[in-house]
This record gives C-alpha cells, structure tokens and sequence, in this order.
C-alpha cells in the first residue's frame, strides 16, 4: 500500500512539474472543419485549469472512440499534458448537413453532452457521474452547424465516443395546427415524441371525430414522409377550431396512453398518460371562440387505438341508437336506428371515397322511418357504389332546425389477395399479380427500420395481369422489405420478401 501510494504521489509530482515547463496551444475557441473535431483539455471536470487541445475523427468521417491512455495515466495534448483521473474536454466541429434527418449517437464514462446549435442547447444530455452509456438522439438538419461534445471525468473509467448517420425523419413544421375540422397527427418512433417521421390528417372537413387504429398491431403505417412500425409510436395531432359559445363534451378512447388539451397543451382535461387496453374518457367544458387542441397518443406495445368524439351539449331531438353498413347483393344497405322519443325532419345520407370529403347522395324524410318497439328504424340502398371501399355518414336535423352528425360507417369492397413473387431474392425484379382489376395502385417498398427505398404509383393493372413493381433488388441492402399497395377503394395489401 506504502509502495503505491508512493507511485501515485511521484506520478502527481511528474505531472505537476510537466505541467509548469510546458506552454498550453490552441485559442480554446476555433471549430474543427473537415470531420476533424478540436478537442479543447482542461486539467478539471469543470473546464478550468486549459492545458492544450487535441483533434478527432479523420477527413469525411467524424466518429471517434478515446479512452485517454486508461484511468489514472498521461494523456499528451498540443501543449501540456493531464492526468486523467478529474479532467474534461471541450470538442468542437463546424459541419455542413444537406437537408434531412440525422441520429446521432454518444457514448461516456462520465458525464456528456451534445449540441449542434455552440452549445446553446444539448440534444444529448447525460451530464452525471456513470459508467460507461449510450445515448441517442435524432434531429432534421439543412444547412451549416456548429457541434460541440462535452466531457467530463470524475476518477475511474474513462471514455468517450461519437458517431452519427443519416435516418428517415418528417420535415414539417410540427407546432401548426390542422383547420375546419381536419386535425394534423404529427407521427413519432418511440413512446415518447422521439423521432419525428411525418404527418397524418384525420377527421374530415365539418366532422372532427374519429377512429383510427393506425392499419393494426405490428404494421407499417405510412406518412406524408417517413413510415413507422405500429408498435412503440406516438403522436400529436392538434386542430384549431371556433366555437361558438356553450358547452360541450369531448370523449376519448385508447390503448395505450392519450390525453387532451383544450389550451395548447399547457393543461390536459383528459388525462390517462398510462398503458391500458382500449379505456374511454369524457369530459364537459365550456367554450367560446378560436381554441387550440391537442390529442397525444402513445402505444407501447399490443393493439392500438385512439378515438375522438365531441358533441355541443345542447338538447337535440334525434337519438341515434345504432348505424351500420354492409355489402349486400352487390349493393350497399345502410340501416339505423332512433329512439321512438326522436323528432327528425330530415336525414341526409353522404359518402366519401377517402372519409375526408362527403357528399349527400340522398335524402330521406323523419316519417319514412318504420316504428317498432318504440324505435324508428330506418333503411337506405347505396345502387351505386361499385366494389370499392366506401365510407358513409348522416346528416341528422331535427324539427327544431338542429343537426348533427352520426359517427362515420366503412363499407370495404371484396379484397382478393394479390401474389408476391419471388420472395427472397438476390437480383432482378420483384412481381405482382392481381386477381381483380386495380386502378392505379400506389405501390411501396420499405425497409425493416421504416425507411422507404421505393414508392411509385402505377398504371391501372388489369385482373390476372403480372407487372414487375421493382427491377433493381440488387440495390437494396441484404434483410426483410416491405411491400404495401393501396388503392383508393380497397384494404392496403402488405407482404414481405428476403434480399439476400
């Protein structure tokens, strides 16, 4: 014990004396250039005590991973050189980014942190005595970026690491708000806003409410940029509405977490941030004027589900029991149903090819409905509707002159599996072959990290027609695809094949 105490002392001794006959470089300021980061040494974790600077990262590729020569050793800078049991380092690099997403990855034992705005926030931030841990973070960049990485060293292990890449991330101003009606759903991986990969409209124009299970447990849903796996995903939709003055009641369903806010986000009127399964809440708040809602949603794993409804709590005449839709003898039969105390005048029946825009198709008269059991049930043929995907809703006005809307209602038409082949390939082209005709199908390919390697829109394909949907496989990186075709009147079909 003596004898290492001994040798500590005489290293500190060494140390001390080194220090006081060398010259520390560097102005502590400039940014690297090139990949090749400065990295400014100070003799304390708290960035006193400049003793010179060193440089990391090569020409084009600015990862790096330094351990410093060990725990408790002499580490030479351009100046002085530390001991690097308490010290820290200041890495700075000046970088240009062309547009699009960028993750970034940090590793430290102990403390540290990144920005890519000088300094002035941190994007990564593990400023704290640790062991060796990773961290993550992804951010959209266009343009020229000042990065600095902070790191510190509190005895005992010591490292620090940097990489980063590109990743599939949305562009869109993520603060705006969706208007008359049509709320904007900002789409995030992870459970907790992390990173953003585009936007999702839902509702429709007069008609807020909606029902959205993102195309089901474990697939890939689509956005106006990036696709996300449906299994730890967020999102934040947000809608401007004026409202006129009164009270009005506001129901949410979901699984897992969701919350609403009525002012921005700044409070929540509904709250069960929590995993569940499918749980709805409700709420009655008076308004008045323009207000700034916002939805969040997160799912962490299982089914996922989240619903909107809100209604003006004034008295209304019509009770809707049940509405409901089915294919049936090659035509679509609409039935509903209204308590026996409703007083309609009119019902106007509307569809929609998307669910966004409606158009009344027709009208029928509050008597025309057959009383039974003290209900009104009312029945409406669609002769029309081709076999395609359609979505319906009522328009109801009672007596009095008041309407409102029932929920929407989805007619699918008959969806008849398409071939993919081959399903593992090394080269060439990838087929499809439909047993019924497609109008103008948009077809898909993406990866197993949701980046989109392919998207094109194709010409409408005739009933039993083959079509290469991508001839250049060999481009792709060995791993599993995802293949996904919609159209505008049938279910998206999704399959999957190998590149080898």
């Amino acid at each position: 014990m003596k004898k290492l105490l001994l040798l500590s002392f005489i290293g500190i001794i060494i140390h001390s004396t080194t220090r006081s006959q060398c010259s520390p470089q560097g102005n502590q300021v400039s940014y690297g250039t090139g990949d090749v980061w400065i990295g400014y040494v100070y003799d304390n974790i708290n960035f006193t005590g400049y003793a010179g600077y060193v440089t990391e990262g090569t020409a084009g590729n600015p990862a790096f991973d330094q351990s410093f020569g060990g725990s408790n050793a002499n580490y030479t800078t351009n100046g002085c050189s530390i001991y690097t049991s308490t010290y820290s380092v200041r890495y700075k690099l000046t970088k240009t980014f062309a547009a699009g997403g960028y993750e970034f990855t940090v590793g430290g034992d102990d403390g540290y942190r990144l920005s890519v705005d000088g300094g002035a926030t941190w994007i990564i931030d593990r400023w704290v005595d640790q062991g060796y841990t990773v961290s993550t973070a992804a951010v959209y960049l266009d343009g020229t970026y000042d990065l600095v990485l902070e790191f510190y060293e509190n005895e005992g292990d010591n490292r620090i690491s940097f990489s980063m890449g590109t990743t599939c991330m949305g562009s869109e101003n993520t603060a705006e708000y969706g208007t008359n009606d049509l709320w904007r759903g900002y789409v995030y991986d992870g459970t907790n806003f992390n990173i953003y990969k585009g936007v999702i409209l839902r509702g429709s124009a007069g008609y807020a409410s909606f029902d959205e299970n993102f195309g089901g447990s474990n697939t890939i849903l689509p956005t106006s940029n990036c696709s996300v796996q449906t299994e730890t995903f967020s999102v934040r939709f947000r809608l401007r509405k004026n409202f006129p003055s009164g009270n009005y009641n506001f129901v949410v369903g979901g699984d897992d977490g969701y919350r609403l806010s009525v002012d921005g986000g700044a409070t929540w009127i509904i709250n069960r941030w929590n995993d569940q399964s499918f749980t709805s809440s409700a709420y009655s708040v008076n308004l008045n004027g323009l207000t700034d809602m916002v939805l969040e949603y997160y799912e962490n794993g299982g089914d996922n589900r989240i619903s909107f409804q809100m209604q003006s709590n004034i008295i209304l005449k019509i009770d809707l029991l049940s509405f409901v839709a089915n294919r049936e003898q090659q035509q679509n039969v609409l039935k509903w149903e209204f308590s026996g105390e409703s007083d309609p005048a009119k019902i106007e029946v509307e569809r929609s090819n998307d669910g966004t825009q409606f158009s009344a198709i027709g009208v029928m008269d509050g008597a025309d409905g057959t009383k039974l059991s003290n209900r009104l049930m009312y029945r409406f043929t669609d002769p029309d509707a081709a076999d395609r995907r359609f979505f319906y809703r009522l328009r109801m006005t009672d007596t009095r002159g008041a309407v409102t809307y029932s929920p929407i209602v989805r007619v699918d038409g008959v969806f008849h599996t398409i071939r993919l082949f081959p399903t593992s390939v090394s080269s060439g082209a990838i087929y499809i072959q439909s047993p019924q005709r497609l109008q103008h199908p948009v077809v898909s390919i993406t990866g197993a990290d949701g980046r989109i390697w392919y998207r094109q829109e194709l010409a409408t394909l005739e009933k039993g027609q083959v079509t290469a949907i991508f001839s250049q496989t060999e481009r792709l990186a060995p791993g599993m695809y995802f293949v996904r075709i919609t159209t505008a009147d049938l279910p998206a079909f999704q399959a999957r094949f190998m590149k080898q």
